[in-house]
């Protein structure tokens, strides 16, 4: 059964598209994500918010698992070891940033409710990460979706957020996003230079790179917007950045642009690990979803998160103002 017919089967199911939460691994095998009681085979699967969580609806925010072996909780706290490294070497002195919470994106809840059973379900998702990451040498994961509002940038930060506040873990966040920038924006940050100007060559990649506060986590911000993105990153100086940064860090998570829009986030799951695809429930639309999958390399391809946030742009929003691409084409022509 593909990953496709495991959505329509599990819809089917619940006419409401309300109740428990779905898991929609890549092999078919769709299971009931019970928290934390039911439990995943370790293919490692990703899915909806968990409707049953302290016994109410969560149909705003995140992503949700089931535990991914017997005695891990899901959304648990974890002290684990590090991905193995010949020599651990110090970090260069990066500009450090403090991240005040009345400033971020609300939708960042690892960061604006850390308390809550939302941020639960975004550590439940780390936790897999984690595991699969120890097991297949994983450091380099691209969170994509397949449209625009769909999640990715709010769950790749989440992920990012909660995989530096692990013992022993360093994390890096990308954003590849290059047309439309918005990393720093969602958490307050003010920057002018990022990942556009490095591979520019006008900025260093240390001088690049901010330490956020209080996590640990840090962020790659994608600079200067712009348009030959696809030329920038198929090119040498892009795997350059990718080789420093997984010698530097343990996982590097790359928030790309959508890829039902520009072939920028095939580019960069060809140089990942791995991906994440993002998707929203009762908008993406299966034929779509098939397309997008179907050209990808199976073998990096960990999951879907589906994600259930009303807090959309109606379809003219999206049409007119995604990158203002439309606009930008008129002025400077093919």
């Amino acid at each position: 059964m593909s990953i496709l017919q495991a959505l329509q089967k599990k819809r089917s199911e619940q006419p409401n598209g309300e109740g428990t939460a779905t898991v929609v691994p890549f092999n078919g095998d769709v299971r009931r994500a019970y928290v934390p009681a039911d439990l995943v085979a370790p293919e490692f699967a990703i899915g909806t918010p968990v409707s049953t969580f302290n016994g109410q609806p969560e149909s705003n925010f995140g992503t949700a698992l089931p535990d991914l072996e017997t005695g891990i909780t899901a959304g648990a706290n974890l002290n684990v070891d590090s991905p193995t490294r010949s020599v651990v070497k110090p970090l260069p002195d990066f500009v450090s940033w403090q991240v005040d919470p009345e400033r971020v994106e609300p939708r960042l809840v690892a960061i604006t409710q850390p308390n809550s059973s939302y941020c639960e379900e975004y550590r439940s998702l780390r936790t897999h990460v984690l595991h699969k990451g120890q097991r297949n040498d994983l450091k380099t994961i691209v969170v994509a979706s397949v449209n625009p509002s769909e999640g990715k940038s709010v769950t790749s930060i989440n992920l990012s957020w909660l995989l530096a506040q692990t013992d022993g873990v360093r994390a890096l966040i990308i954003d590849s996003d290059l047309r439309m920038p918005s990393l720093a924006d969602y958490m307050g940050i003010e920057t002018d230079r990022g990942l556009s100007d490095v591979l520019a060559g006008t900025a260093t990649l240390k001088e690049s790179i901010i330490r956020l506060e209080p996590s640990g986590l840090h962020l790659l911000p994608g600079g200067e917007a712009r348009q030959d993105v696809a030329e920038l990153i198929s090119g040498p100086k892009f795997k350059e950045i990718l080789r420093e940064a997984r010698e530097m860090f343990d996982y590097v998570i790359i928030d790309a642009p959508p890829l039902g829009i520009f072939t920028d986030a095939t580019v960069l799951i060809n140089h990942a690990d791995g991906a994440i695809l993002v998707v929203r429930a009762n908008r993406t639309k299966y034929g779509a979803l098939e397309r997008i999958l179907e050209p990808l390399p199976k073998d990096r391809m960990l999951g879907v998160v589906l994600n259930q946030s009303e807090d959309v742009m109606d379809e003219s929003h999206y049409n007119y103002g995604y990158y203002n691409y439309k606009r930008l084409n008129e002025q400077v022509g093919p």
